[in-house]
Parts: C-alpha cells; structure tokens; sequence
C-alpha cells in the first residue's frame, strides 16, 4: 500500500532572505525630492489644487452653462441619469457666495461634508507644516460606511422618476 504525497514545502530555506526590491527611477527621484523639500511644501500643493479648483468654479460659473456644456459629466450626457458627483461644482460655486441653501439643493452630501473635510485638511496641514497638534478626528469605518451607503442612496433617490424625487434632480 502507498500514501499520496504530502504537500510540497514551497517556502524558502530557513536562514534565507530575498533580496529587498530595489525602487526603479522614478521613485528613487520622487524620494529625493520629498527629502529635500521643506515641511510645508505638502500642504501648499494641496491648497494649491483646491485653490485650482475653487478658481474653476468661479470662473466658469456652472450655474448658468447649458446642460450639455464642455466639459460636462459624461454619465449624464450619455444616461441622463445624474452621477453620483452632480451637482457638486454648482453647489461648490454657490458655497463660494455664501448661499448655502442653493448649494444643499444641488449636492446635499457635498455641503454636509465640507467642515470636516475642511477641518481634517486643517489638521493634517497643521501638523505637517508647523507641528500643530490639533485634536484627531476620529472616523469610524462603520461611519465611513454608513455615509457612503448615504450617497449611493442619495445617487438612486434623485435619479427617481417620480415626485417628491424629482425636486432633487439637478
């Protein structure tokens, strides 16, 4: 009588190291420069980009474009369905003149968000570029999870055909 084989070792010999990966070009010079560059320099490049951002909003005034202006939301285009982001540069635009109802109207969750967003870019800022130690918020991921099962809910609840559903399509 014979007994199947057992299974195979496939783990290295005991003592054995594999040899660390060495990081190929372009991450070596991103490391470079990241050693080089001044704490703060992180956070201005962030702020930089919203900046870009929020200067795009106003500049381009996406309250008064046409629907299917350039550039435009390729799902709506394509579906006439709104995407889960619709409405968030308009609501970002009017968050820019203060007028927060009109803002809540176009993209409810995007409002709703932007303290704490603001609040843990503060943070993070803070720390990295002047050592700040401002009290951590703490987002649970069932918090997490509940504000993205939120926002799909929100994607389908304004795509419905019906009313009151259709008072939230933009």
């Amino acid at each position: 009588m014979t007994s199947a084989p057992g299974p195979v070792d496939q783990s290295p010999p005991v003592g054995y190291h594999y040899p660390a990966p060495q990081p190929d070009r372009l991450t070596r010079f991103v490391l470079r420069i990241h050693a080089r560059s001044p704490r703060w320099a992180a956070p201005l490049a962030a702020l930089g980009c919203v900046g870009l951002g929020m200067g795009y909003a106003l500049v381009s005034n996406p309250t008064h474009a046409d629907p299917d202006a350039a550039p435009t939301c390729i799902m709506k285009l394509t579906t006439g369905f709104d995407c889960p982001g619709c409405g968030g540069t308009r609501a970002l635009w009017y968050v820019l003149h203060a007028d927060l109802p009109a803002a809540a109207r176009h993209h409810f969750l995007f409002v709703f968000s932007l303290p704490f967003l603001a609040y843990l870019f503060v943070a993070w800022a803070g720390n990295q570029a002047f050592g700040w130690r401002l009290p951590e918020l703490r987002i649970s991921p069932k918090v997490i999870s509940g504000f993205m099962a939120a926002w799909l809910a929100f994607t389908v609840v304004r795509n419905l055909p019906w009313a009151p559903f259709t008072s939230l399509y933009v």
